[in-house]
């Protein structure tokens, strides 16, 4: 006979690797980070309406940024808050961790583990956009023709050599590569395929040269040819914001060139003559070609009755590939998709233009390798919902179940 008094078996403890398991697949860490993304959502959409979308993306959500402080009407909330984009990767560790790995396994969970994986996948989604996607524009006026986007805010550097009726290929220095050569900071570009090698540096996001004669230099910046760069504030729409930075030309004999500017607001490049060949060094948005052409048929806008806001964009294009033509009607909420690349209906031009006038209209260009990915991660939580929600209502309604119930 069992003595009574004899104490239960402890349970073993869990070890360090265990408990860390069961926090990041815990249903109260799930709850946290979707508060959390509700709480950032939230303060960015209002912080949105002063500072910019684009800025406020990059402050709240961009991989980059790992805490940060909102802002309510320009006042700073003391509320230090973790970056979405990480918020959204804890979440997607929980997902997997608690969702698939440690969920109960059966057709009767079945449902629940197919509704898991669709908001994986639409986690992923996220983060493919964010770190792959391009965004450009394309202005095209009525019977014209186009290949070719603007970044919206990458600016490069691009050198060439000019020579008459002869195309020459453009070296691109990418904006990743210079943008973190603030001032003081200096990086050399070797350019085998020109007798010279170019050192960049004092890369600011918006600045316009301005000439001493005009207007000193307030905090001793560096000086070319009798300009300066002047640093600006962001623009609140951050594809108004103009970068530049200062260059120097160092030549195959060791010896370097005085600086000079280049620059996105600058109207033209710098030129340098070697002898008998002239080359160019100059600051844009970089081009991003399109592999088909889009020629601009037709384009019309409907107006609200007594005022100038717009009801409605219709862009009639022909989109020209290897000789072939596609009739296609872009307009808004309905966009060319097509190899990859999403045309929307951005906006037209000129403003204010009278009747008979020639119009022009401008794409927003999208390329997105997971365009499609979240409605796909819809269409399976939605049919993971639809399993579970069988599951419950059949044994509900059956007769089985309807005599135990009457019994």
């Amino acid at each position: 006979m069992e003595n009574s008094d004899t104490p239960p078996p402890r349970k073993p403890s869990r070890t360090l690797p265990g408990k860390i398991f069961d926090v990041l697949s815990g249903f109260g860490l799930a709850t946290i980070t979707l508060l959390l993304l509700g709480l950032l959502t939230w303060f960015a959409t209002l912080e949105q309406i002063d500072h910019g979308l684009y800025p406020t993306l990059n402050k709240y959500f961009h991989w980059k940024s790992v805490f940060l402080l909102p802002e309510i009407n320009g006042k700073t909330v003391p509320l230090p808050l973790p970056s979405g984009y990480w918020v959204g990767a804890v979440l997607l560790v929980n997902l997997i961790l608690g969702g698939v790995i440690r969920i109960r396994k059966g057709w009767s969970h079945v449902g629940n583990l197919i509704s898991h994986f669709g908001i994986i996948f639409m986690l992923i989604a996220g983060g493919v956009a964010h770190h792959f996607s391009e965004r450009g524009n394309m202005a095209v006026g009525e019977g014209e023709s186009s290949n070719t986007a603007e970044d919206y805010f990458e600016y490069v550097v691009e050198l060439t050599e000019i020579k008459q009726a002869t195309p020459v290929p453009i070296t691109v220095i990418r904006g990743d590569q210079i943008k973190d050569l603030e001032p003081g900071k200096t990086r050399i570009f070797r350019l085998p395929e020109f007798p010279f090698d170019l050192e960049i540096g004092g890369y600011l996001v918006n600045a316009q040269p301005v000439s001493i004669h005009e207007r000193a230099p307030d905090k001793q910046q560096q000086k070319a040819d009798g300009y300066y760069l002047m640093e600006k504030p962001g623009e609140v729409n951050a594809e108004a914001n103009t970068a530049a930075c200062y260059a120097r030309i160092l030549y195959r004999d060791g010896k370097k060139s005085d600086p000079f500017i280049v620059a996105g607001a600058s109207f033209h490049p710098f030129s340098l003559r070697l002898e008998d060949r002239v080359f160019t060094v100059d600051m844009r948005k970089r081009l991003w070609p399109m592999p088909f052409t889009v020629k601009l048929d037709k384009f019309t806008a409907d107006f609200h009755p007594g005022t100038s806001s717009p009801a409605k964009f219709v862009s009639e294009v022909t989109r020209i590939e290897n000789n072939v033509e596609a009739k296609v009607t872009i307009q808004m909420n309905e966009p060319m998709r097509y190899e990859g690349l999403t045309f929307f209906q951005a906006s037209y031009g000129p403003p204010g233009a009278g009747p008979g006038e020639k119009m022009y209209s401008v794409f927003e260009i999208v390329h997105n390798p997971a365009d499609h990915w979240p409605e796909y991660s819809l269409y399976i939580v939605s049919f993971g919902m639809l399993i579970t929600f069988l599951q419950k209502l059949i044994p509900h309604i059956s007769p089985t179940s309807r005599k135990k119930r009457h019994v």
